[in-house]
This record gives structure tokens, sequence and C-alpha cells, in this order.
């Protein structure tokens, strides 16, 4: 249960206005990196043991692909539902709920005896695990003002880099330790189950029901909330997704993450076995690799996060830095993933990939526009909405990329799906207007 709600007459000593405002929105913000990093380690530590699976449960090219697209199909299935219930019973619940119900899910993996029970597990797996970044996005817009956004979109959407980074070196490590990839699943589920104990702990929906926010930074962000609904064209409530379908810029977010996770998913699914397989890695060195390639990720997201809210601090217009921002990413993406086409040393794709990375995890920014299109009201459901689109990709590239491989025996083809992937990013972000809330009067 959350805590009372507290006003500003009885809040505790040091809620004083003259007090200097805390900052347990930000401590908040990298607790949830933590829990999201943790999202990512244990969705991505299938893709890390393919290896070893693969030979374990004697895995084909096209059966893999649907191994790996299985998680997505519940993921998918489940954000708008998620998103529904984070904008009724709050952001707090549904997200360490779901960490601990994917903690578990985690370490039952370790029981799979074949394509039947593996599938059934990661299906589990994706189910329990959807309502995590819908309910971030719902506390970016319940906690922060719209200049800080940008910061609280990359930290929450950060961890997915991080924890794809991390998660290689991780997962390897403890497979190279316990000599069994199943072990490695069981360890990485009881450290999600403390996580989301923790963050049941710690988060609250709003500041002012958390015991350390004092009176000085919940009327800071109470004032900005203010100004931001006084300039919007309709009231803050809570209306649901239909009217928002008649929007192109709803239809240009949901495209342009679908677009974006066309190029992440598939690199990160498929990222292991292809430099196992085309640049001759062992699994101590996919791990390395992977540590490289999404470090630079996580390095690029917080970069484009503070780029986007200094260049709005100092007066330009949401169109100008995001549609900027969003243009330079995917022109790098794009270049980048045809330069690993057309360059085969391993050393300097790995480098190329690397790159891409960095670039792309700028669209972390996504993650301020449920709230921005939206409101703080329907931030959940919007969220939801976004990313069912993505994981529509999540679903589809694992098997095409599979089937691609499979068919014509190279991942030449597969990294031009990408591309493709990256240029639907793109044009969404260029066509979608980021400067005002979507009226639904």
């Amino acid at each position: 249960m959350s805590s009372p709600t507290a006003s500003p007459s009885t809040s505790a000593t040091g809620r004083a206005s003259k007090d200097r405002p805390t900052r347990v929105r930000w401590k908040m913000f990298v607790l949830m990196l933590g829990v999201v990093a943790l999202n990512y380690i244990d969705r991505g530590s299938v893709s890390v043991a393919l290896p070893l699976i693969t030979e374990d449960l004697g895995l084909s090219k096209e059966t893999t692909g649907f191994v790996l697209s299985a998680f997505f199909w519940s993921y998918a299935l489940m954000q708008i539902p998620g998103g529904w219930l984070i904008d009724k019973f709050g952001p707090r619940r549904m997200a360490s709920g779901a960490c601990v119900g994917w903690g578990i899910a985690q370490g039952v993996t370790a029981a799979s005896t074949g394509v039947g029970s593996l599938l059934g597990y990661r299906l589990l797996l994706g189910a329990v695990e959807a309502p995590v970044m819908p309910a971030g996005g719902k506390l970016n817009a319940q906690w922060l003002p719209a200049k800080e956004r940008g910061r609280g979109a990359v930290l929450l959407d950060g961890g997915a880099p991080l924890g794809a980074a991390l998660g290689g070196i991780i997962i390897s490590s403890l497979i190279a330790w316990t000599g069994s990839w199943r072990t490695s699943f069981v360890i990485a589920g009881v450290a999600t189950v403390v996580v989301g104990l923790l963050a049941y702990w710690y988060v609250r929906d709003t500041p002012r029901e958390h015991p350390a926010v004092n009176e000085a930074e919940a009327a800071y962000i109470e004032r900005a909330h203010a100004e931001e609904d006084a300039e919007a064209e309709s009231a803050d409530e809570r209306t649901g997704l239909r009217p928002y379908l008649k929007y192109r810029s709803f239809w240009a977010m949901c495209l342009g993450w679908m677009g974006f996770n066309g190029v992440f998913y598939g690199l990160l699914t498929w990222g292991p076995l292809y430099l196992s397989e085309t640049k001759g890695f062992d699994i101590k060195t996919i791990g390395w690799s992977t540590l490289v390639i999404f470090g630079a990720g996580f390095v690029g997201e917080l970069i484009g996060g503070w780029l986007a809210d200094h260049w709005r601090s100092r007066g330009a217009g949401a169109n100008t830095v995001m549609r900027t921002l969003m243009g330079v990413a995917g022109t790098a993406v794009v270049a980048g993933l045809l330069g690993v086409v057309l360059v085969p040393d391993a050393l300097t794709a790995v480098l190329l990939l690397s790159g891409v990375l960095f670039f792309l995890r700028w669209a972390g920014l996504y993650w301020s526009l449920p709230s921005l299109l939206g409101g703080r009201a329907n931030a959940g459901v919007m969220g939801g909405a976004m990313n069912l689109a993505g994981n529509i990709a999540g679903i589809v590239t694992p098997i095409a990329v599979g089937f691609i491989v499979g068919g014509t025996g190279s991942y030449t083809w597969a990294l031009l799906y990408f591309v493709g992937a990256g240029v639907l990013f793109t044009a969404s972000s260029l066509v979608l207007d980021y400067s005002r809330r979507l009226s639904v009067r």
C-alpha cells in the first residue's frame, strides 16, 4: 500500500518552503535505471547463452528465431492493458510487482527441457515484464517538470543498453563460474526479486507521497505541472487511448519506436550469435564485445538526454531540438549499419556497432513523449501503445532474421533489414510534432 498523501501543513520536518529542494526524483530514477537494467539482463540472457542453449536443446536457426521472438509476443500483448492498469493503480505497484514476477520467471527458465518449455517460459517472462517501461513513463510524467523529462527519459531507458552491456559479462561470467547456463539463470532471477522488493520500498506514485521529499521539491514540481497544464489545449484528465488515434503525431510516435526497436532488438537478440558465427568469437569474447557495444549505447543515451534538456533550457523549441537530434541519430545509425555490411574485419565491426548503439539510444528521449502528447493522466496508456508498436518489431525481427539467415546462410540481408528499420525510425521522428499536448476535446 502506498504511503498516505501528505499535505503541506502536515509534512515532516524539513519540508518547509524555505528549504533547498531535495533531489529524491533523481534518486528514484537512478533506482529505475537499475530496474530496467535488470530487465534487459534477464531478457537478453538467452541471447548471451544461445550458443550453449542451441547445442543443449538442439535448436535450428528457424526455431531459434521463434524462441527469441516468443518473449515479445506476450510482452507486446500486455502493453496497453498494462498501461491502463498503471494509470488506474499507479506505477509503484505495477513496476515493482513486474520486477518480482519476472525474476521468478527468469529463474524457472532454467528448468527448460526442450523447445516447448523454453517457449513457455519466455512467454511468461514477457507477460510479467510488460508494465515496467510504461510505468517508468508514468513516473516521468508525475515526478518531473517538462524541462527535466529528457534526462529522466534517458535515465529510465538507459537501463536497456546498460543491462545489455552488463548482461553479456554477467551471464557469461556466471556460466563460466557455475559451468551451467541453467544455474546462472537462477542466480539472476533471485537478484531480480530482491531489486523488485527494493523498488516497492522506495518508489512512490507522486512526490507528495514520498517521505523524503521536502516541501520545496514538491512545490517546485507542482508549480511546473501547473504551468504545463495552463499552456495545454485540453485538461489533464484520463480519457483512454481512442481520442489520440486521429493524430499524426500519435502514429509517428508508434512507428518511430517500432523502427528503433527493429534495430535494437535485432542486435540484442541476434548480435551475440552473429559475432560467434561470422567473427569466430567465443563466449568470453562475446561477453566483452557486448559490453563495449551496448556500453556505448548507455553513454550515448545519457549524452542525448543531456543535450536535449540543455538545448531546451537555452530557449530552443521542442521541434528544433527533437527533430535535429533524432535526425542526426537516425542518419548515423543507417550509415553505421551499412558500414558493418561492407567491412568484414571483426574489430571494425565491433567499433561500428558501438557507434550505431551510441546514436541509436538517443531514441530514449521517446519516453518523454507519452506525457508530452497525452499529459500526466494518460501517460501510462500512451506509453503502453508506443511500446506495443515497438514490440511488434520485437516479435517480427527475431523470426525474420532467423529465416533470412537460415535461407541465405549469411547475415548480410539481416543487416540490411536493420537499415530499413533505421530509416523508419528517422522518417517518423522527423514528422512528429513535439511542441504541444494533443487535444482530446
